[in-house]
């Protein structure tokens, strides 16, 4: 049992690392507060005044925020849609015994280990490329009429990106969820007959609820910041801005640092908003 001496001598060693992680995430706070309550931009940073909470009252009455706010809710539903039904079929069969199956299970993780830059300039040049891409190949191949994806269908091609970076994630915390399943309920189920979707939507949907609730909080919480893709592909052109890529256009578009920074404090406000409503759903989900 741990001397009153000890726990002393124990939170004297960890304090110089909490006092400089303390320090490493107020000060961005405070000086990300401080701007976005003060008139500040690039362009002329000698006007510089206090301007209270015009900042946040420009932000929030731009017509693009709510545009933005509304890509971003899409972007995060769309590729949790994809991701936890793809990643439950993909989990299903590679839960089957074949040959091969760890090379397989290998080369379905991969792209999820592949830096969000990369994985964009990837599909925006070797897939999707109206020029020479492999779908511009398949549809000429099957007398497809060729599909500019950037041009006609930019938000789409922004989430099939994203989906494909994040289904290994889903796939393989729904493949570890449906391995746990009890073997002895596989065979009752079996000797009693079901059929395969009855065994699906009664044994192992039911089972798979808590995976997917994980699924759901923590994709949501990186979906919401997702910026790279957006970038490398569009630029946030054709409406495909999403609430962080606003803020990245208000400071090295407007040069707008005040601005900027009110919109990097309601991105985080609302961020944290979803993610409380998550915990919580992810903790009701648990006790049941």
């Amino acid at each position: 049992m741990a001397t009153q001496q000890t726990r002393v001598l124990a939170r004297v060693a960890v304090a110089p690392s909490v006092i400089m992680l303390f320090i490493w995430m107020i000060v961005p706070l405070v000086l990300t507060i401080y701007y976005s309550l003060n008139n500040y931009t690039l362009d002329d940073p000698t006007n510089f005044y206090w301007n209270s909470f015009g900042n946040y009252t420009y932000f929030l009455t731009d017509p693009t925020f709510f545009k933005s706010l509304g890509v971003s809710l899409l972007i995060v539903g769309s590729v949790l849609a994809i991701t936890i039904v793809g990643g439950i079929l993909i989990a299903l069969l590679m839960d089957q015994p074949f040959a091969g199956q760890g090379i397989v299970r290998l080369m379905v993780l991969a792209p999820f280990f592949v830096m969000p830059t990369v994985a964009a300039l990837i599909w925006k040049n070797l897939f999707m490329n109206a020029d020479g891409g492999m779908l511009t190949w398949v549809s000429q191949v099957l007398h497809l009429p060729v599909v500019v994806w950037f041009t006609n269908w930019p938000l789409l091609s922004i989430i099939i990106i994203v989906a494909w970076q994040w289904l290994p994630f889903a796939t393989l915390i729904l493949l570890t969820a449906i391995q746990s399943l009890d073997e002895e309920q596989k065979e009752a189920s079996q000797l009693d007959g079901a059929k395969p979707l009855s065994y699906f939507f009664y044994i192992v949907l039911p089972h798979l609820s808590r995976a997917i609730t994980v699924v759901i909080l923590i994709e949501t919480i990186f979906l919401l910041n997702i910026f790279a893709e957006i970038k490398v592909t569009t630029n946030g052109s054709l409406n495909t801005a999403n609430l962080p890529f606003l803020v990245y256009l208000t400071e090295a578009g407007d040069h707008d640092i005040g601005a900027a920074s009110a919109g990097a404090l309601v991105a985080v406000v609302l961020a944290n908003i979803v993610a409380f409503f998550l915990v919580r759903m992810i903790g009701k989900n648990l006790e049941a």
